[in-house]
């Protein structure tokens, strides 16, 4: 699998340039970013929570984890983690595991945690688990601009 096609649509509709690192396949965020010598903290994840309000994609770095109460306090929703059934059904595109952190792409609201804000530079899951996409500060900024941000996360 290459690049989710969806994710690909929508960067190359924003004029985002990109680079496209491959890496050993690798089963977490956290070990992509090893294997891809990406620093941790600037490896995007995509966590998708659900409520009775639908989804929400929470965007947190490889090295943290979410908390719920934080998203709670950011959002005035009580989210949980969606299952691994509802994350396919969404991110159709994507291998079980690999969600690319653009909600956009995928017609869904995202927070951003602050963190990642801060970062020169950003590395995205890529919707499969051998790809990551690097774009810079300006251009990660501009994809994830209609975001909320707070702090809502944890290192781990």
């Amino acid at each position: 699998m290459s690049i989710a096609p969806k994710l690909a649509s929508y960067l190359e509709g924003a004029g985002v340039t990109y680079e496209v690192i491959e890496h050993p396949e690798t089963p977490s965020a956290s070990r992509t970013a090893q294997a891809a010598h990406a620093p941790g903290d600037r490896v995007a994840k995509g966590v998708l929570l659900r409520d009775d309000q639908g989804y929400l994609l929470a965007v947190v770095p490889s090295t943290h984890q979410v908390d719920l109460d934080w998203v709670a306090q950011l959002t005035g929703r009580r989210l949980e983690l969606a299952t691994e059934a509802q994350i396919g059904e969404v991110f159709t595109d994507c291998a079980v595991g690999a969600v690319p952190p653009i909600g956009p792409a995928y017609g869904l609201e995202m927070v951003v945690d602050e963190s990642l804000a801060q970062q020169p530079d950003v590395y995205l899951e890529a919707g499969d688990h051998r790809r990551l996409i690097h774009v810079n500060a300006s251009d990660f900024a501009r994809i994830t601009a209609g975001a909320r941000r707070g702090t809502f996360s944890h290192h781990v």
